[in-house]
């Protein structure tokens, strides 16, 4: 589809192409800005995470939505948790940001302790 669009009042054609709605149902994660969804199942990019992450059975690992600083970290492992429980809060640009468990659990594993730094899509908890 091409469309005009005009800017500082110069016009440009631009070709725009339409995508494909998605098939799968993402996770919604609330935050204190609105919310993020972060796909099902992605796929870490180059540098991010570890070869052993990849191999991780992808409905059993909760992964951040956002980047930033781990400033709370509200469960253990062990602990049993709710669908909407909250896990973590990352700090990024000066915004608190929540991470709420999609699904309920017995965690197994916390990869994240305050302070550290998270990237998108990074591994934070797994579960049983």
């Amino acid at each position: 589809m091409k469309l005009k669009v005009t800017v500082d009042g110069k016009v440009y054609e631009v070709e725009v192409e339409v995508a494909p709605e998605p098939t799968a149902t993402l996770p919604t994660f609330v935050t204190q800005s609105g919310t993020a969804s972060l796909p099902a199942s992605p796929v870490p990019s180059a540098g991010q995470g570890t070869a052993a992450e990849g191999s991780i059975d992808e409905e059993k690992v909760c992964r951040s939505p956002v980047a930033g600083i781990a400033v709370k970290a509200n469960v253990r492992p062990g602990e049993t948790i709710q669908p909407g429980d909250l896990l973590f809060v990352l700090e990024a640009m000066k915004m608190e940001t929540e991470i709420t468990a999609p699904v309920g659990g017995k965690v197994a594993e916390v990869k994240v302790k305050v302070g550290d730094s998270v990237k998108s899509g990074q591994v934070v908890l797994t579960w049983a």
